[in-house]
C-alpha cells in the first residue's frame, strides 16, 4: 500500500529464500546494486496532460477492513488508513525528503502564530465541504481534539499523543479559521489533524468506536467508497462528485483482499496492477513479466519483532537473552537472497539508515552472543536441561508463543524459532486467521512474540504511543519512567538537532529494556504496469491521494 503518515503497522509478508541462516546472501543469477537510500522514489512522474482520462487501478490489500476510524484502537491497520485518507481532507503533502507543504485543496495556510504559549492557526479553503453538504470548519478540529486527547476514557483511542498537550481549539477570524493552543511547545504539530475527520460523525463514544466499522459515513476527500463486497473481499473507491479540489484521473480503484501467496499469480493473471517483489521467487517471476517495470525506493519501513512482558518475559534478563540469541545479520542476509540489493538491518527505532541523525544504538542488546544469552537465562533462574534443549524454572518450561498471521508467508519466524532453541527457549508458532491478527492478538497484547512492519513514521511523535509505558500502541507493555520522561522532553524540543540527540537517548534505553528488536528495513521492490504513471515506489513522498495516478496515452 501507499505511503501513510500515521502510526501504521502491517503484517510482515517478507520471506526468506530458505531457512538456512548461512546461505542466504548469494545468488549468481541476480545482479546486485546498492540498496536505494531512504527517501528515494521511482514512480514514472508524468504531467496530467500525458494521461488518459479514466480507467481502473486494481490493487491488493492484506485483509478486509473492519475499522476505518484512524483514531480508534482497531484503526491502525495500514490498508484501512490508506483508504480512509483517500476519502478525507488531507492537510499536507510531502516531498521526497518528507518536507510538508499545505494541500491547497484544504488549507489556505497553517503556521505557528504564537510561541508562549504555542499557537497554530489553520485557515481552511472556503470551498471545503463535507459530503453531507455542511462546511468544513474549526469545529471539526475541536471535535478531533476533544475525542482524541485521552480525557474521556469512553473513546477507545489508538493514540492521544499530541492531542493531549493541546489546551484549546477556538474559532479564529471566521468559521474557516481554527486556532490551536498548546500547553507546551510541540514540535510535530503538523502530524495532527491529518486527515481531518468530520466532527459530527465521531463526536460521541458510540459514533467514534463503532460508527466507522466497515463503512466511512461522511466523505471530504477526492474519493468515496462506491461498493464494499465482504463476500468477495473487495472495496471499490470512485471519485467523490462533490469534491471541490483536484479531481482524480482514474474512474475507480479496486482493492482486493488477497493472501500474500496469491498476489504474484494475481498480477501475472492481470487481476491486479501492482505486486511486491520482496520475495526472491516472486521477484524472479515478476521481473520477467510482460509490460512490467520493477520500481524500487526507500520507504520508512522496518520489520520489527515485538516482545510481550507477561510470564517469563516480565524479567528483562529473559528479554535481553532473546536479543542475544537472535542473529539479525543472518535474517537480513536470508531476506536478501535473490533480490537486486541487500536488505539492511536497522539499529534504531525512530530513524532509518541514511536518515539525518541515524545511529545504531543496538549494541550488545541485538548482537548474536549465544554464550551471553545462556548466561542471562542462568542469572534469571532458568536452568538448562540435561539435553540442553530446554530450560526450566520451578518446574515450568521456558516456552513462548509467537503469533503469526496465517495469511503471511514470512519464514523468518522459523529462523527465530530455531535461533532461540539454541539458547534453550522453546517457541511455539501459533498461526491465527489474517483478519484476526491485529484486532484480536496484536492490539490486545495477546502474544509473547509477534512481528509486523512499522511504516511511514516520519514524525517521531508517531512512534511515542508505541514506547510510552502507558502508550495505546505499546502492545507488549514494556517501558520505564526514564523513557517516558525523555519522550516528553523530545516531544517539546523544537530544535531539530537537539531532538535527534534526545531520540537517540530514548532509543538506547529501548534497546536496554529490549522493548522490541528492529530487524531490517523492508525494501520497496514493486512490479508495476509500465503504462502507469505517478505510481510505484513513493519513498517518503506523498502520492496526493492517487489523484495524479493514471495510464499513459
Amino acid at each position: 500500500m501507499r505511503r501513510m503518515r500515521f502510526s501504521v503497522i502491517i503484517v510482515a509478508l517478507v520471506t526468506a529464500a530458505g531457512l538456512s541462516a548461512c546461505d542466504g546472501g548469494s545468488d549468481p543469477t541476480v545482479s546486485r546494486s546498492a540498496a536505494p537510500k531512504t527517501g528515494s522514489t521511482d514512480i514514472n512522474t508524468q504531467p496530467r496532460s500525458a494521461l488518459k482520462t479514466g480507467g481502473t487501478l486494481n490493487l491488493s490489500i492484506q485483509q478486509w477492513i473492519t475499522q476505518y476510524n484512524v483514531g480508534q484502537v482497531d484503526g491502525t491497520q495500514g490498508d484501512g488508513q490508506a483508504i480512509l485518507a483517500m476519502t478525507q481532507p488531507r492537510l499536507w503533502y510531502f516531498d521526497e525528503s518528507a518536507k510538508p507543504s499545505p494541500n491547497p485543496d484544504v488549507l489556505a495556510s497553517a503556521s505557528v502564530t504564537g510561541t508562549n504559549p504555542q499557537v497554530v492557526t489553520y485557515k481552511l479553503n472556503p470551498a471545503a465541504t463535507w459530503s453531507d453538504k455542511t462546511p468544513i470548519t474549526w469545529q471539526d478540529f475541536a471535535t478531533q481534539w476533544k475525542t482524541r486527547n485521552g480525557t474521556d476514557k469512553r473513546f477507545q483511542l489508538s493514540s492521544s499523543t499530541g492531542y493531549d498537550v493541546i489546551t484549546g481549539v477556538t474559532r479564529g477570524a471566521d468559521d474557516r479559521e481554527a486556532k490551536v493552543t498548546f500547553r507546551e511547545p510541540y514540535a510535530d504539530w503538523q502530524q495532527l489533524f491529518d486527515p481531518l475527520l468530520p466532527g459530527e460523525a465521531l463526536d460521541t463514544p458510540e459514533e467514534f468506536n463503532t460508527g466507522w466499522i466497515e463503512k466511512i459515513p461522511v466523505w471530504g476527500g477526492p474519493w468515496k467508497i462506491g461498493t464494499a463486497d465482504k463476500t468477495a473481499q473487495s472495496i471499490t473507491v470512485v471519485p467523490n462528485p462533490d469534491y471541490w479540489g483536484t479531481k482524480p484521473v482514474l474512474d475507480s480503484i479496486v482493492f482486493r483482499s488477497l493472501d500474500s501467496a496469491a498476489i504474484t499469480d494475481a498480477y501475472l493473471n492481470n487481476e491486479i496492477d501492482q505486486a511486491p517483489g520482496r520475495q526472491p521467487d516472486d521477484y524472479k517471476r515478476l521481473a520477467s513479466a510482460p509490460a512490467t517495470t520493477i520500481r524500487t525506493g526507500g520507504r520508512w519501513d522496518v520489520t520489527v519483532l515485538n516482545l510481550g512482558s507477561a510470564g517469563p518475559l516480565a524479567d528483562v534478563k529473559v528479554r535481553q537473552a532473546i536479543g542475544a540469541a537472535i542473529d539479525r545479520d543472518a535474517i537480513a542476509k536470508a531476506q536478501s537472497s535473490g533480490l537486486p540489493f541487500a536488505v539492511h538491518t536497522v539499529g534504531n527505532h525512530f530513524l532509518m539508515p541514511s536518515q539525518d541523525g541515524y545511529q545504531d544504538n543496538s549494541a550488545e542488546y541485538a548482537k548474536l552472543d549465544l554464550a551471553r544469552a545462556k548466561s542471562l537465562l542462568d542469572q534469571a533462574g532458568w536452568t538448562s536441561s540435561a539435553d540442553g534443549k530446554s530450560r526450566t524454572k520451578s518446574g515450568q518450561t521456558l516456552k513462548l508463543t509467537y503469533v503469526v498471521s496465517a495469511s503471511s508467508t514470512a519464514t523468518f519466524p522459523q529462523l527465530i524459532q530455531n535461533m532461540l532453541a539454541q539458547a534453550g527457549i522453546t517457541v511455539e508458532l501459533r498461526k491465527v486467521p489474517g483478519n484476526d491478527f491485529f484486532e484480536k492478538y496484536v492490539n490486545r497484547g495477546s502474544f509473547d512474540l509477534v512481528s509486523f512492519r512499522n511504516v511511514d513514521q516520519l514524525f517521531p511523535s508517531m512512534s511515542y504511543p508505541v514506547y510510552l509505558s502507558t502508550g495505546e500502541q505499546n502492545y507488549g507493555k514494556i517501558g520505564s519512567p526514564a523513557i517516558d520522561t525523555l519522550i516528553t522532553q523530545a516531544a517539546a524540543e523544537t530544535d531539530h538537532t537537539k531532538q535527534l540527540t534526545e531520540l537517540n537517548q530514548i532509543d538506547t534505553q529501548l534497546w536496554q529494556e529490549e522493548h522490541s528488536l528492529t530487524l531490517f528495513q523492508t525494501p520497496q521492490i514493486l512490479a508495476v504496469r509500465d503504462t502507469l504513471a505517478n505510481f510505484g515506489a513513493y519513498g517518503l513522498r506523498d502520492d496526493r491521494q492517487y489523484t495524479e495516478v493514471g495510464y499513459l496515452k
